[in-house]
C-alpha cells in the first residue's frame, strides 16, 4: 500500500506520520466507496489536550461549526471541554448528548429567534451581541443572560478574515455595554476574532490592546467585566508550517497576565485548531482531461461536497496514488458547475483513474460545509 502512493517528508510535514499510517490501514483493510473523511481520534484527542494548556484561568469551547459530526462532538465532550454554537441544529445535537447548559455558549452575534427561544429554554445564558437590536432580542427572549461584547480587531494574515460582517468599533462597544446594563442583562466580557487560519501572532497582540482599552472605559462608567473571549484563529498546516499553538498562548498568556486582572475568565473558541489536522479526506480520481494547454484532473468530491473552503483560498496538501512523475494540473469537483474547481497549477504524480488521493488536514470546515449539489452525496465521517 505504501508503494503505491508517494509519502515523503513534505506530507509528513503537514499531517502526523501516525495519522497518514492510520489512513493507509483503512484505505487497505475497507471496502467502502470514497468519498469519506477520516478523523484520527487520537490526534483530535491530542490537539483537544494542548489547547488553553499556556493560558491561565481558561476554559475551552469547541466551535461546533467546524465540525458537527455526532461521532466527533461524543468524543470532544468525554475529554470534557465545552462548546460554541450559533444556531438551533446545532443546541439541537449537543442537547441529544445530554451537554449541559453550562458547557455551552452562542458566540454568533446575530441570532434567530426559534434559536434564542430554544437556548432560553436550555439555560444558556452566554451571548455576544455588537448591536441594540440584539440586545433588545436577549432582553425578551433570555432576561438577566450574561453578554460579551464583539469587538473589531485587524484580521491581517488570516486566511479566512472575519471581520467584515461583526464587530464594532469602541466606542459603540463601549455603548452597548452600557445599554446592555440598563436594559437589565448583564454585561460580562469582551470578545474578538483575530480571523480564521491567523498566521500572524502580533493579531492577538493589538487585539488584547484594543480590549484592554474597552475593559478599563467600562470600568470608569460602573461595568467591572470578568471574562475575555480570545475566540478562535489558531492556525493548521495545510501547505506550509505556521506558528504553534504553544507559541501563540505563551504570548498571549502573557500579554493577559500583565493588562487584565489575575482572575480574569479566558474563553477559547478553537474550531479548525482542533479537527483540522486530524483529519484526512479519501477520494477517488473519477476522470482527466487535456483542455487547452492544461492538464485537468477529477475528483469525486468537491467544492459542493467537501472542499468549499478551497473557493476562499484554503490551499491543501495530496497524496496521490500513481507514478513517481509530477505534472502539472487544475484539480476540479465532480459536478457539472464550472464553479467547481479545488485547485489550479498544482504538481501531483500522475494518477490513473480509480486510483486513489488523498487530501491532508481535511477535518474542518469539509462536512459541515457541503451540500448536496447536483445529486451528489455528502461524505461520510469516520473515526480511526
Amino acid at each position: 500500500m505504501k508503494d503505491r502512493f508517494r509519502i515523503d517528508k513534505s506530507h509528513t510535514e503537514i499531517a502526523a506520520k501516525s495519522t497518514i499510517q492510520k489512513a493507509l490501514k483503512f484505505l487497505k483493510t475497507s471496502e467502502l466507496e470514497p468519498p469519506y473523511l477520516l478523523i484520527d481520534k487520537a490526534k483530535l484527542k491530542q490537539k483537544v489536550y494542548s489547547i488553553g494548556k499556556n493560558i491561565r484561568n481558561s476554559k475551552v469551547f469547541y466551535a461546533v461549526k467546524a465540525n458537527p459530526d455526532i461521532e466527533i462532538l461524543k468524543l470532544i465532550k468525554s475529554l470534557g471541554i465545552g462548546f460554541e454554537i450559533a444556531s438551533e441544529g446545532e443546541l439541537n445535537i449537543l442537547s441529544s448528548l445530554g451537554v449541559g447548559r453550562e458547557m455551552i455558549i452562542s458566540s454568533n452575534p446575530i441570532k434567530s429567534f426559534r434559536f434564542l427561544r430554544m437556548a432560553s429554554g436550555c439555560g444558556v445564558s452566554y451571548f455576544a451581541v455588537d448591536s441594540e437590536d440584539e440586545i433588545e432580542k436577549l432582553r425578551e427572549y433570555s432576561p438577566n443572560c450574561n453578554v460579551y461584547v464583539r469587538l473589531s480587531v485587524p484580521n491581517e494574515g488570516s486566511e479566512w478574515p472575519l471581520s467584515k460582517k461583526f464587530a464594532v468599533e469602541l466606542d459603540e462597544a463601549e455603548e452597548l455595554l452600557m445599554h446592555a446594563k440598563k436594559r437589565k442583562l448583564n454585561p460580562v466580557g469582551i470578545t474578538f476574532h483575530v480571523g480564521s487560519q491567523c498566521t500572524n501572532i502580533y493579531n492577538w497582540n493589538t487585539a488584547l490592546d484594543k480590549a484592554k482599552i474597552l475593559w478599563d472605559r467600562a470600568e470608569k462608567r460602573g461595568i467591572r467585566l470578568s471574562m475575555l473571549n480570545i475566540g478562535g484563529g489558531y492556525p493548521i498546516r495545510y501547505t506550509k508550517n505556521v506558528v504553534n499553538i504553544t507559541t501563540i498562548e505563551k504570548n498571549v498568556d502573557k500579554l493577559i497576565y500583565e493588562k487584565f486582572p489575575k482572575n480574569t475568565k479566558i474563553f477559547i473558541e478553537p474550531g479548525r485548531a482542533v479537527v483540522g489536522d486530524a483529519g484526512i479526506f479519501v477520494s477517488k480520481v473519477i476522470g482527466k482531461a487535456k483542455r487547452a494547454d492544461e492538464d485537468w484532473l477529477y475528483i469525486d468530491v468537491g467544492v459542493f461536497n467537501g472542499l468549499m473552503e478551497s473557493v476562499g483560498g484554503i490551499k491543501y496538501s495530496y497524496i496521490v496514488e500513481g507514478s513517481r512523475q509530477n505534472k502539472k494540473w487544475t484539480l476540479a469537483g465532480p459536478s457539472c458547475d464550472s464553479f467547481d474547481v479545488i485547485d489550479k497549477d498544482i504538481f501531483l504524480p500522475e494518477p490513473k483513474v480509480g486510483n486513489i488521493l488523498l487530501i491532508l488536514s481535511s477535518g474542518a470546515y469539509t462536512i459541515s460545509y457541503a451540500s448536496e449539489f447536483n445529486g451528489f452525496s455528502i461524505p461520510k465521517t469516520i473515526l480511526i
